[in-house]
Formats: C-alpha cells, sequence, structure tokens
C-alpha cells in the first residue's frame, strides 16, 4: 500500500524544513524527502550569518522579505531550543568592516547609512587606532573602520535540524529517497515516485535548492535555478579570540562559539562540481591573512564546498507554480537562504493552509519566468 501525505516536502535544507515546521504549526502533517540526508547540502554548510540590510538585491526587492525573515529569527531562537532541546548558538553579533584604502570608504559609509536608521541596529565610523582598541588582530595598515552591530548568526546545520525536529513533533515525517519523478492528472500531482516506491499527497512542494531544474521534466516548466559554487575555511588561530565578525581587504572572518573562524566565501560558475580547491584556499587565506595578519599561523581545520541555489534575477521563487493547483516552488534564495527560511516557510505554508500570505513575496512568483519560458 503506497504511503500517503498531505504534503510533500522535495528538499531537507534550510527552505524545505522551515515549510515542514510551518505546516506542523497550522496543523498539516508534511514528508520531507531528502536524497542525501538533511541539511546535507547548502543549508549545512553556510556561515549562519544573518545580515537583512546587505546584500544582492538588498536595499531592494529583496528587503522586505529580508528583514521580516530576520525578526522572525530572532523569535525563533527560543522557541526551537525549548521544543527540541537543540542549542543552534543563535545571537545578535557585531561586525568591523575596515578599508585599506580610499577607493573603500564608499562601502563603509553604505553600511553606516543602512544601519544607523533601523531599529535594533547601529554603525559607527571608527579611526585606526579605535579599530585596533576593538580588535588588536586587525593588520595595522587598515585606515578606518565601521563598528556595526546588529546583524545575526547561527550554527545553519543545526537550525536546520531544530526546525525539522519540531515539524516532527507535531507530526511530520522524513525520509532518506530518491524523487525520480511526479505522477500527475490534469492539472494536479497525484504522487510522487521514489526510487524505492511512491508517496500519494494533496500537495507538493518543491525546494530542491541548485537541483530545482530537475522538476522541469515533471511539470513541463521552466525553473531557471543554478549552483553557484562557494567555499570556506574553518580556521583554529592560536591567541586570543577574536571579539567581533570582520571584513576588509578582500578579506571576511567569522570568530564561532566553538572557538573556530571561518573565513570565506568563495564565488563561481562550477556547475555541480562540489569538491574543495587550492585555489579557492589559496584566495581565501591571502583575504584573511591581509586583514588579520596572524591568520598565517592558523590551521585549516576543514575546508569545504556548497552549492547555492541562484536564479537569472537573483530573487528566490516562492509561490503556486503556474498551471498547477497543487505545486509550490520554495527555492533561489541564493547566499541569503539561511536568513530567507522562515520568511519561505511561513508563505508557503500560508498559500496551503489559506490561499493566501501577509509576508511580502509578491516579486518572487514563480510566474515571473513564464514568458521567458514561451520566448
Amino acid at each position: 500500500m503506497a504511503q500517503t501525505s498531505d504534503v510533500v516536502i522535495i528538499g531537507g535544507g534550510a527552505a524545505g524544513c522551515s515549510v515542514a515546521y510551518y505546516l506542523a504549526q497550522a496543523g498539516i502533517k508534511s514528508t520531507v524527502i531528502e536524497r542525501e540526508g538533511v541539511a546535507s547540502q547548502a543549508s549545512g554548510f553556510s556561515a549562519g550569518g544573518l545580515n537583512p540590510l546587505q546584500g544582492t538585491c538588498i536595499p531592494g526587492p529583496l528587503g522586505p522579505l529580508a528583514i521580516e525573515s530576520y525578526r522572525m529569527h530572532t523569535k525563533l531562537w527560543d522557541v526551537l531550543g525549548e521544543e527540541t532541546g537543540i542549542d543552534y548558538d543563535g545571537r545578535v553579533i557585531s561586525l568591523i568592516k575596515v578599508a585599506f584604502d580610499e577607493a573603500e570608504l564608499p562601502e563603509l559609509q553604505e553600511t553606516v547609512d543602512l544601519f544607523a536608521p533601523v531599529e535594533g541596529f547601529e554603525a559607527r565610523w571608527l579611526d585606526s587606532r579605535e579599530v585596533l582598541y576593538l580588535e588588536p588582530r586587525v593588520s595595522p595598515n587598515a585606515i578606518r573602520g565601521v563598528y556595526a552591530r546588529g546583524n545575526a548568526a547561527l550554527d545553519s546545520y543545526k537550525f536546520t535540524l531544530a526546525l525539522l525536529q519540531a515539524a516532527e513533533s507535531r507530526g511530520a515525517e522524513s525520509r532518506s529517497a530518491t524523487v525520480l519523478g511526479l505522477e500527475r492528472s490534469d492539472s494536479e500531482v497525484t504522487e510522487v515516485l521514489l526510487a524505492d516506491g511512491k508517496i500519494s499527497c494533496g500537495q507538493v512542494v518543491l525546494a530542491m535548492g541548485p537541483w530545482s531544474r530537475r522538476a522541469e521534466p515533471w511539470l513541463d516548466a521552466y525553473i531557471p535555478v543554478d549552483p553557484l559554487k562557494g567555499e570556506i575555511l574553518r580556521m583554529e588561530l592560536p591567541g586570543p579570540s577574536l571579539s567581533h565578525d570582520l571584513s576588509g581587504g578582500g578579506g571576511s572572518l567569522h570568530p564561532k562559539p566553538d572557538g573556530l573562524v571561518w573565513c570565506g566565501t568563495t564565488e563561481e560558475w562550477q556547475g555541480f562540481d562540489k569538491n574543495t580547491s587550492d585555489s579557492a584556499r589559496q584566495s581565501i587565506l591571502e583575504g584573511a591573512v591581509r586583514l588579520v595578519p596572524d591568520m598565517d599561523q592558523a590551521r585549516v581545520a576543514l575546508q569545504t564546498a556548497c552549492l547555492r541555489p541562484v536564479t537569472p534575477d537573483w530573487l528566490p521563487i516562492i509561490g503556486r507554480m503556474p498551471g498547477w493547483d497543487n505545486v509550490y516552488l520554495a527555492t533561489g534564495a541564493g547566499k541569503k537562504g539561511v536568513l530567507l527560511s522562515p520568511g519561505i516557510g511561513k508563505s508557503i505554508a500560508d498559500l496551503i493552509a489559506n490561499g493566501e500570505t501577509q509576508l511580502p513575496i509578491v516579486e518572487f512568483d514563480p510566474g515571473r519566468f513564464a514568458q521567458a519560458a514561451i520566448a
């Protein structure tokens, strides 16, 4: 007898598990299907930074959903911890950005302009002496700096696990399996076909990240999501720990509660190649050492590579698939996937449960690519 589920979610990253979590809150049971294990792809290897005020399309069309998702994150820290017992280190952090020459100062000014007016955030200029007072291990070659506070961070792997575990406590299920296709009847998907069976379903959510295009032949649809490769180094830095996230001069350092410093990251269009590379390692190390010279004494504890899902306009795809009554997309969030995951999950759950959502996702409707598909 075939398994049945109210909603089948294909993809066990932060987006898929967030959908399961918010569906469970609405009293709707779901089954999360993941081929290689929950948070085994980009969601599990993200540096876990939550910056809702800057990034691709922020400020811009992604800004309203980014700040709303950020607020949702801060409310989830205690809730998920109490529900699951998983401490995923959700916390507000401080950042020091530095400039090594005059050409880098406009970027610092942008941070001040964006952070200062927003409630819960702050930013101020630093001279070189103040930079070294706050973070003595920064290179003395930095000419100016900006102190900013309000961004947040978390352990993205543990966060994704907490979402799923909380959903499972309310009746959701998870299953390790490979999806081979979808059984269709007119404008509805009726079954999800697996390598070891099938699941009858009422609704389907595609949260497949950079593998979203695999669903194109299943639905006769255009789902333009492609993989952007990124590599990160996890470093053991001897001596005093860093007290702030740091960036500047091509380097980016993120001290973690366990004592490691995460350094990165790169961006490369390399298809589905997830192998780490010597060139990325060297590039990351050069930026790290320029920013904090003592990083040349650090040991690489782990080098990781992951694939982020990116669309042609660098905006996520969130909503019901045109031409289908019961298929939804939750994908394409690029480097902001972990940040946006609560907003993505809640909005998809709202659409399934109520047919509408109050979250600002109009800009991300899957229908925006329909004309391109016809062309």
